[in-house]
């Protein structure tokens, strides 16, 4: 798994994922005791165990199910206007308080995946496209 420097990775079980099997992911303790875990914990233990070995120092910040929304735009890494717009527009549902407009933490990281599949979509059909010239023409080979 490649860490970069300053990557954030949020990670959320819902209550499907809270499940655990026999046999699964476990911590083990300095006794030998171990405690089975559900497997999206695991994959945050492997993150922060990448993110180490590589020699990067983590943060590990619990975070509500439900968040402001600048405070969700800053957890999933988008632009808090941008998140707002999306909003806006309906993209997800929220809810207002006396001052603070509320979003549901699983749907911001639905939304984020969804328009990172769509940005790697357009990436790739450009990438597929006809190449080009200096000259702005068509190339021909």
């Amino acid at each position: 798994m490649e860490i970069l420097p300053s990557q954030s990775e949020v990670f959320l079980l819902a209550d499907t994922d809270r499940r655990v099997t026999p046999d699964g992911p476990a911590l083990i303790g300095r006794n030998g005791n171990r405690r089975e875990i559900p497997q999206k914990v695991a994959e945050a233990m492997e993150f922060v165990e990448a993110a180490m070995q590589a020699g990067f120092a983590v943060q590990i910040t619990a975070l509500r199910h439900e968040l402001p929304i600048d405070e969700a735009a800053d957890a999933v890494s988008l632009g808090r206007d941008e998140l707002r717009l999306l909003v806006s527009q309906g993209e997800i549902p929220f809810r207002s308080s006396e001052y603070v407009d509320w979003v549901r933490l699983a749907d911001v990281l639905a939304l984020s995946a969804r328009l990172d599949a769509d940005r790697e979509k357009m990436l790739q059909s450009f990438a597929e496209e006809e190449p080009w010239d200096d000259d702005g023409s068509p190339s021909n080979g």
